[in-house]
């Protein structure tokens, strides 16, 4: 680290690990989970087997890590938010921004693949392994901008959690809508709902 940035062995790591992610996903999507060997994501992304091996120890931890990635980057994009803005504005900025290289049209072959593949046992198994800590992680940025206990305290965990809930609706919701629509848009806007309090459908 230099000056509070990552030095360059950290961000070819960084690379390396996001490389073999994306490799992951694209081709399970493309093949199907089953029939995507740990050396043919390691093709893909340019590296060795055994430098795969050093990053992840199963190609659903190696999908998974994307999504998992971009909630700590969340929490730490909340953290260093201007201490003026409101909360749910600064949580929603932060959480919104690790999408901005989603794609705003996404292609509906696609979205369709992904539905599938995330129905396999293991990744969903791997999500919920993955999913304390990043709550955890997400719970101690909103103590800390809000001046509580992220242990003691139910404010930041209830924060947190409600945020969490409304990316995996989003999600879900992403996943099935006919047409497809862009998730960022979707999830900023579940996050709106969520921030002005959940008030109830106009009738009108």
């Amino acid at each position: 680290m230099t000056n509070g940035q990552p030095g360059l062995r950290e961000r070819k790591k960084a690379a390396t690990r996001e490389a073999l992610s994306w490799a992951a996903l694209r081709l399970a999507v493309e093949r199907g989970l089953e029939n995507v060997r740990v050396e043919d994501i390691a093709a893909a992304a340019g590296v060795s087997p055994r430098t795969y091996n050093n990053y992840f120890s199963s190609k659903a931890e190696a999908i998974v890590f994307r999504h998992r990635s971009r909630i700590l980057r969340a929490a730490e994009a909340l953290r260093a938010r201007p201490a003026a803005e409101p909360l749910w504005e600064a949580l929603t900025q932060a959480l919104v921004e690790p999408f901005d290289g989603a794609e705003e049209t996404p292609d509906p072959a696609w979205v369709t693949a992904v539905r599938l593949l995330l129905r396999e046992p293991s990744l969903q198994a791997e999500l919920i392994r993955g999913g304390a800590r990043t709550r955890a992680e997400l719970t101690a940025a909103i103590a800390a901008r809000t001046g509580t206990d992220a242990e003691r305290d139910l404010y930041p965990k209830l924060v947190a959690s409600a945020a969490l809930s409304a990316m995996q609706v989003s999600n879900e919701h992403y996943l099935s809508a006919d047409p497809v629509v862009p998730f960022k848009s979707l999830f900023a806007e579940a996050l709106r709902q969520l921030a002005a309090g959940l008030p109830e459908p106009s009738s009108s």
